[in-house]
């Protein structure tokens, strides 16, 4: 029984590992935020999404979990698509705080 219970664990580590994955780097990018570096979290929240969509390409649908949320060519554009818009959004906002005045 405990072979059984490691192989499933194992499983279930291969197939969530991706998510986990991009859910470590927001979080990172959240703190980033919160600790008042907003240009840097808002770039790891970004290349979260680029991770997320490299994924998507990468593994198979079987190994892939809760990252596949429509087709494989609509997950991949939006992931990429808003990541890269938030990115650049990051870099080219100029003489912003995150302050009220």
């Amino acid at each position: 029984m405990s072979l059984l219970r490691r192989l499933d664990a194992r499983v279930q580590l291969s197939t969530h590992g991706p998510l986990l994955l991009v859910l470590l780097i927001m979080a990172l990018g959240l703190v980033r935020v919160l600790t008042a570096h907003w240009r840097q979290g808002s770039v790891l929240l970004g290349g979260a999404l680029l991770v997320a969509a490299v994924l998507r390409i990468l593994l198979p649908d079987n190994r892939i979990g809760l990252l596949a949320i429509r087709s494989r060519v609509i997950d991949v554009l939006c992931y990429s698509g808003f990541g890269l818009v938030m990115i650049v959004l990051a870099m080219t906002i100029t003489r912003a705080t995150l302050s009220l005045p």
